[in-house]
């Protein structure tokens, strides 16, 4: 199978130009003007941008939470990632409490592998170093191809690890060339904040806000930050929302110190006053909540200064239903809202369109870096020849509305609905197959591979 896409205006995270792409195989074999070669399948591109496949490196995929699961599986939140753009997402696995990392990589293994549209690849998610987890580290990174290990600040009797286990994990993983990643909240403070408002009997969504105030998370950052300068590992921090928070990071390159920065598309375009809405706020309950439109600014600052090098999605579903679990306490409302399918075209019309973003930094955040940082450059996250052939065919024209009534995210809401968009993912091809056109899906369930990803936290 061979594809050649003619008079693409295709755009790199450093490059803007005009070229054809030949495909052959799962990879791109030429780019240049005027390509003499013959392909089984010619695609006129004339006012269409090419850029690379969008990399999502945070979702949620039938995962485990508060007592139900993620109402996207790995069939229906790849398809629906490959709808938007999307050609790879990275998961988090959960290891339980007390069992081995090995136990859990067997469990996503057993509802991922087969059903996945688009690529894939894995974090662990780390809740209980101890010498046994210290060994499977190793393990994870050269057998598995899984370098990056996710941890979490809040969330105590679950997730949460305490600040000496923080510590063991990130000189492990640190000797083991691999990255350590984090959801980086004060859970103390918050679990506080929580049991105060419910005894007040201050029960709506808002108030889910209220318990997680900025200094929650700036000080989290810090405090994760400091760790990880003592310790020398490769450092992200997840979903970071706030001004408070990215200016730990900004006060930590004072010392030379480089701390990858993910957002996510919400914390760009939504705000907190969507909680005073109830029950309608339950749509964006998630942690960190939504914040403050200063909050908005400095985020769109910092991609453009180097500080957030990706923005993502935490894409994490439910239904309406599985949301009125809270309905008469926001503590027992599932975190987490749809997002997988609508980044790509969103950060395009709000960032590009906008002028808020170049189209180079818009690859860049949606792609390259993610491939840079989590170990798959430049197989992808790029345009170039040997890089797999993972490209979207771009329409900047194309106005359409946001609604749960066309999306194909598994959830009956959409937390952008009516949203006007201008540009959209019209071709996507995927290891040089065309997996979306028009709409139309040309792949089958299974198509997807696991990436098996190498050292993590190459400087971008």
């Amino acid at each position: 199978m061979s594809i050649l896409i003619r008079n693409a205006r295709v755009i790199t995270a450093s490059d803007d130009y005009q070229a054809d792409i030949y495909i052959e195989g799962e990879r791109i074999q030429a780019i240049g003007k005027g390509l003499n070669v013959r392909a089984s399948q010619t695609i006129d591109a004339t006012g269409k941008i090419v850029f690379p496949g969008g990399i999502d490196p945070h979702v949620h995929l039938d995962m485990p939470f508060m007592g139900t699961f993620s109402s996207d599986s790995y069939a229906t939140g790849t398809l629906a990632a490959l709808h938007g753009g999307t050609t790879m997402v990275i998961d988090f696995i959960l290891q339980t409490q007390g069992k081995p990392l090995y136990h859990a990589l067997e469990a996503w293994r057993g509802r991922s592998d087969g059903n996945c549209y688009g690529d894939y690849s894995f974090h662990m998610a780390v809740t209980d170093f101890n010498e046994s987890t210290r060994k499977e580290v190793g393990q994870l990174i050269e057998k598995e191809g899984i370098t990056s290990f996710k941890t979490f600040m809040a969330y105590k009797g679950a997730l949460m690890i305490d600040d000496g286990q923080m510590v063991g994990l990130m000189q492990e993983v640190r000797e083991r060339g691999g990255m350590v990643t984090v959801h980086a909240t004060n859970g103390d403070m918050i679990d506080g904040l929580i049991a105060k408002h419910r005894a007040e009997g201050k029960l709506s969504p808002l108030y889910h806000y209220l318990s997680q105030p900025e200094v929650t998370e700036a000080e989290a950052s810090g405090r994760f930050v400091d760790l990880a300068h003592y310790t020398g590992v490769p450092a992200y921090i997840v979903h970071l929302t706030c001004e408070g928070a990215l200016n730990q990071v900004r006060e930590a390159t004072y010392r030379n110190q480089k701390v990858f920065v993910e957002t996510c598309i919400q914390y760009l375009l939504l705000d907190a006053s969507l909680y005073e809405k109830n029950p309608e706020g339950a749509k964006w309950v998630m942690s960190p909540p939504l914040r403050q439109k200063k909050d908005q600014e400095t985020l769109w600052a910092g991609l453009n200064q180097g500080l957030v090098q990706v923005v993502a999605t935490d894409h994490c579903p439910f239904q309406w239903e599985q949301k009125m679990m809270g309905k008469d306490d926001f503590s027992k409302i599932p975190n987490g809202h749809p997002a997988i399918e609508h980044r790509m075209e969103l950060l395009w019309s709000e960032g590009v369109q906008k002028g808020r973003i170049s189209p180079n930094k818009y690859v860049e955040v949606t792609a390259t870096n993610p491939a840079k940082i989590f170990g798959m450059y430049p197989r992808k996250g790029c345009i170039a020849v040997g890089s797999d052939a993972d490209l979207v065919i771009f329409d900047p024209l194309h106005q359409h509305k946001l609604s749960a009534s066309n999306h194909h995210m598994n959830v009956d809401y959409s937390a952008y609905e009516g949203w006007e968009v201008q540009g959209k993912c019209e071709t996507v091809i995927l290891r040089g197959e065309v997996a979306i056109d028009k709409g139309e899906v040309k792949v089958k369930k299974g198509y997807g591979q696991f990436v098996r990803r190498g050292k993590a936290g190459k400087v971008v």
